[in-house]
């Protein structure tokens, strides 16, 4: 994906407070060889922009002055309660060096899989989303996880991802944690119905 900057002379509070309201956004790439470098973008192209999942796991190409270089999105703020981002942060990408970045994950084929269809499990999606270590080249847009293969109450964990070339899963210290699990669905026993009460006797008439 591309997108536009244009330069920011500007820094503080102030500043970026008069930018938000003549409709800009300010930023700032930084990482390489360069100083950080101030930046603004339209909000509104930038708005719609941070719709796409694309746009937060992929490498960009930035329009600067002229000229392109790839950069990979590493924050972005919101306001609280309107629908407004305050900020941005890129990181410039050198395409000989690895980089650590989060990739969203993709489920298919639950609804085929032994799981959901024989025995009617519930699949719980624990992750959706995974660390990885890769070259810019080589990083996915997402990570695609087949459950067709689930069995009853089976788990998918992240040794059985298919990763892409040259991808290193960074775990944390986790040894391999779940991605997704099939879960029995819960069925509630009926209680017993409640004994009738036994019906008194009749009394006798008083004899007058």
């Amino acid at each position: 994906m591309k997108f536009v900057a244009y330069e920011r002379a500007k820094q503080g509070t102030g500043a970026s407070r008069r930018l938000r309201i003549t409709g800009k956004t300010p930023g700032i790439v930084y990482g390489g060889d360069t100083q950080p470098q101030l930046i603004e973008i339209d909000h509104n192209a930038l708005w719609h922009a941070l719709k796409k999942e694309a746009f937060h796991a992929s490498v960009l190409e930035m329009e600067l002055g002229g000229t392109v270089s790839k950069v990979l999105l590493r924050d972005v703020q919101y306001h609280p309660y309107k629908q407004l981002v305050q900020h941005v942060d890129f990181q410039r990408v050198d395409a000989r060096t690895r980089m650590t970045v989060k990739v969203p994950l993709h489920f298919k084929g639950e609804e085929e899989s032994e799981a959901v269809k024989l025995h009617h499990n519930l699949v719980n999606h624990v992750m959706t989303e995974v660390q990885i270590s890769i070259l810019p080249a080589d990083l996915p847009e997402f990570i695609e996880v087949d459950l067709s293969g689930l069995a009853n109450a089976g788990t998918v964990k992240v040794s059985d991802l298919k990763l892409p070339k040259g991808a290193k899963v960074i775990l944390h210290g986790k040894p391999n944690p779940v991605v997704a699990s099939a879960v029995a669905p819960v069925v509630e026993e009926e209680a017993p119905a409640a004994a009738a009460p036994a019906a008194e006797p009749a009394k006798g008439k008083k004899k007058k």
